[in-house]
């Protein structure tokens, strides 16, 4: 039987740093729209650029 005790303390949190940049996104909103053609791939590569950047902040 483990009968260690738990671990108690305050610890803090560490930074948060957004998973990407504002400008990072752009530039796959951008890179993403390179490869937009009439394959699934390039529709999906549309359909994708159009969901992230609307949900980026306008200028």
């Amino acid at each position: 039987m483990d009968t260690a005790a738990p671990l108690v303390g305050d610890y803090p949190d560490p930074t948060r740093l957004p998973l990407v940049t504002l400008d990072e996104a752009r530039k796959v909103v951008e890179l993403l729209m390179h490869f937009e053609d009439d394959t699934v791939e390039g529709r999906a590569a549309f359909q994708l650029a159009g969901d992230i950047a609307l949900r980026l902040p306008a200028e």
